[in-house]
């Protein structure tokens, strides 16, 4: 672990660090759980909420759901969300001994300034195997895949492909998909639309985010 109270400019060295440290394969043989994860803000109280929604893989049917709450302790920076954000997500999963075959997180993974999002992070910090699905770009440049479910284009940063820019339904938004750690960029885009069901966000991510809307909504009414 590094300290995450620490000046922008140094937390940049850490994630240009860390960026190093991501490593690529194959998806797991054998995938039976599936983690999402969605951070909500209460800003009156300066409070964050972070939550976990556990599914079974491929029926995509909760098993349970977890949530952690603390008090926002980094401003929000452009580019170092993840310093703001990992935090809470690495309490949560330490709380809970939450161990998944591969977890999904709202954001992104290397599709980031310096290949280093949330979702690489703690990816990274925890050896474990993480994706990031968001629902808009953060970095790079794509030609609009068709309007097709499954239709898909790279998402390229200097020259480099970091993500997968995929339609999951036909006629709707696309979401940015990335490698967080211990995956390969080419299996994401079927990986992804094995998750989604009826709607544009895949299940787990979207399961996550009304599991912590609902508690937030609940804790702090």
């Amino acid at each position: 672990m590094h300290n995450w109270n620490i000046a922008p400019q140094e937390a940049v060295k850490v994630q240009k660090s860390l960026a190093e440290k991501v490593s690529f394969q194959k998806l797991p043989d054998k995938i039976s759980t599936i983690a999402g994860f969605d951070i909500s803000y209460f800003y009156k109280l300066n409070k964050m909420v972070a939550g976990v929604v556990i599914l079974e893989y491929p029926s995509l049917k909760e098993i349970e759901n977890f949530f952690y709450t603390s008090k926002i302790s980094f401003p929000y920076i452009p580019g170092l969300l993840s310093f703001r954000e990992a935090p809470i997500v690495l309490e949560l999963i330490s709380k809970y001994s939450l161990k998944a075959d591969i977890n999904i997180f709202d954001g992104h993974g290397i599709a980031h300034p310096r290949g280093m999002g949330l979702a690489s992070h703690i990816g990274v910090m925890l050896n474990i195997v993480a994706l990031g699905c968001a629902k808009k770009k953060l970095i790079g440049d794509y030609q609009l895949p068709g309007y097709y479910k499954g239709a898909q284009t790279d998402l390229i940063y200097k020259d480099q492909v970091v993500g997968k820019v995929l339609r999951t339904k036909d006629k709707v938004k696309p979401v940015f998909i990335s490698v967080g750690n211990l995956l390969d960029l080419d299996e994401l885009p079927d990986f992804i639309l094995s998750c989604t069901a009826k709607y544009r966000i895949p299940e787990p991510t979207r399961l996550a985010h009304l599991a912590v809307t609902n508690y937030k909504n609940k804790i702090f009414s």
